[in-house]
């Protein structure tokens, strides 16, 4: 996977999410996590561009979370 390097802390492998997976991540799991959480992480990796519209849609149909996705992608663009 692309959007996934590993570090090694400590003698242990760990992986580390790239900002457009974890952002999608969040939306996926924004009922547990919060609506709230998962806009401000989007709009900072947008804002910061560290990531772009196209990547987070990329990301969210690989993932299977492109419908709870879709409608903040398309009011940002």
């Amino acid at each position: 996977m692309a959007d996934v390097t590993r570090h090694l802390v400590e003698g242990v492998q760990v992986p580390v999410y790239g900002e457009a997976k974890t952002v999608v991540d969040l939306f996926r799991y924004r009922n547990k996590l919060g609506l709230d959480v998962a806009l401000e992480a989007m709009r900072e990796v947008l804002r910061s561009r560290r990531a772009t519209l196209a990547e987070l849609a990329r990301v969210a149909r690989r993932d299977g979370a492109y419908g709870p996705i879709r409608p903040y992608l398309e009011s940002m663009s």
